[in-house]
């Protein structure tokens, strides 16, 4: 199926596909289960998906572009995402941005040179009492300024 995956991926997403077929809804659970395994939902596997699914791959593409939780690349090994939602603006996250951006010498989408960090913009992490907001991994932050920032980044840069 693809000279770009690894066999070993290829296992894994065949097996999450195999699991979820003829469930009802579920393509999400496919979803997460298949970008929780490898990281991301290869555009090359949509055909794949949308057989075992009964769905068009323009349904397919569609699903995955309308969740920004799901990736279509390969990220580091870490994930920062910044809230760029009204809360977190009106609380200083555009100052923030330039700072970890400059920091990790990267843009939104972009990893860092040596793997560790991919930076992604996050539209709200549901933490806008405590703006502004970021998530590393897993973990969100709130009222995070630039020595937090520091802290967060340098902790996963030292594992």
């Amino acid at each position: 199926m693809s000279d770009t995956l690894a066999a070993a991926d290829l296992i894994k997403i065949e097996a999450h596909i195999d699991a979820h077929k003829g469930l009802p809804g579920a393509l999400l659970p496919l979803m997460h289960a298949i970008q929780d395994d490898i990281g991301y939902i290869p555009e090359e596997i949509y055909p794949q998906v949308s057989k075992a699914m009964a769905l068009s791959i323009a349904e397919v593409h569609g699903f995955i572009s309308f969740y920004h939780h799901f990736r279509t690349h390969p990220v580091g090994k870490h994930v920062l995402q910044v809230c760029r939602a009204e809360s977190c603006q009106a609380m200083g996250s555009e100052k923030l941005e330039a700072y970890i951006k400059a920091k990790l010498s990267v843009d939104y989408h972009n990893t860092t040179a040596d793997g560790k960090i991919t930076l992604l913009p996050v539209y709200c992490l549901g933490n806008c009492a405590c703006s502004p907001s970021v998530m590393m991994n897993e973990e969100i932050y709130g009222r995070v300024d630039m020595k937090q920032i520091d802290d967060i980044v340098n902790e996963v840069i030292h594992d």
